[in-house]
């Protein structure tokens, strides 16, 4: 199996890890943005899209966010299935005509949102779906953490996080909270937003936002920063009859402090479990993805919009 990766960051690293796993006969080809660039065991660097093997499996791509657009945009020409890195793209502006443009290459896409693969979130999504948790009265979800940990050997006003213009922002790093209300819930009836950075960090980008979504019967609120310590993640569930805490740091779940549900898997091991999903849809063109690219716009939308 021929794949190519567009970027080679640390997201990169992992999803190559995980089809390396899962795929013994694998050929990794890896687009870099420049010439000047470490080589990588295992994979074939090349610099050109005329370098680009006509026969490839898909693309994966893993670049900086603001990238994505104008690399799908570019590489829906080959008309090769692409699985994308979250977010999908980092603005709405001209999101109609990309999708457009990957409809008519017939490309099939798959944004990877790989939370939805933590078995915690899976339990909390299967209870929701059979009405195993009752009336849905309120939904806090949380997501802080200290974004100089996230890349200890690096100056983290520096990185692609800190700084707006590359895509970065803790609504668009930490976006997985989005997304994954968006595949519980749907799509909110009335959304409210707030992003800051007027943080201790002193950067750029949006260092704290705030969500308030509104359904039919109960609200979500979604709060995410870059600055908490110890990091914590984490959904609280009013209902009529109970208090849901669900932990994704320890991947268990509490109802009034009583263990409901709880995994030793580690967050590490979702990029598996989200690749040998994509990979089995992939082999058995089935193509039944709730999460598509154009399905990720109403995602980033709930981030955007106010």
């Amino acid at each position: 199996m021929k794949v190519l990766i567009v970027g080679f960051g640390s997201i990169a690293r992992k999803h190559v890890n995980a089809l390396s796993e899962l795929e013994q006969d694998l050929s990794v080809y890896a687009l870099r943005s420049s010439t000047d660039f470490e080589p990588i065991s295992g994979v074939e660097s090349i610099t050109s899209t005329e370098q680009i093997p006509d026969d490839i499996e898909f693309i994966v791509v893993s670049n900086p966010s603001n990238k994505h657009f104008e690399t799908i945009e570019s590489l829906a020409q080959l008309g090769k299935n692409m699985f994308i890195e979250k977010p999908s793209i980092h603005r709405l502006d001209g999101a109609n005509a990309l999708i457009n443009r990957v409809k008519e290459y017939d490309i099939k896409t798959y944004v990877a949102c790989n939370l939805r693969f933590l078995d915690c979130l899976k339990f909390l999504k299967q209870q929701i779906s059979l009405n195993q948790i009752g009336r849905i009265n309120e939904v806090n979800i949380y997501a802080g953490s200290y974004l100089p940990d996230w890349r200890p050997n690096q100056d983290f006003k520096n990185t692609y996080s800190a700084l707006s213009e590359l895509g970065g922002g803790v609504h668009l790093d930490l976006i997985h909270e989005i997304d994954y209300t968006y595949w519980m819930f749907g799509i909110p009836n009335q959304q409210r937003l707030l992003h800051t950075s007027n943080s201790s960090l002193e950067i750029q980008s949006t260092t704290y936002a705030n969500y308030l979504y509104q359904y039919q019967q109960f609200c979500v609120n979604v709060v995410l920063n870059y600055y908490r310590r110890p990091a914590k993640r984490s959904i609280e569930i009013i209902t009529e009859n109970a208090v849901i805490e669900v932990d994704l740091l320890k991947n268990c779940v509490k109802s009034n402090g009583a263990i409901l549900f709880e995994s030793d898997q580690k967050i590490i091991d979702t990029y598996k479990s989200q690749m040998k999903f994509f990979l089995k849809h992939h082999k058995t063109k089935d193509y039944k993805f709730d999460n598509s690219l154009e399905n990720s716009i109403e995602v980033i939308k709930m981030c955007l919009n106010d």
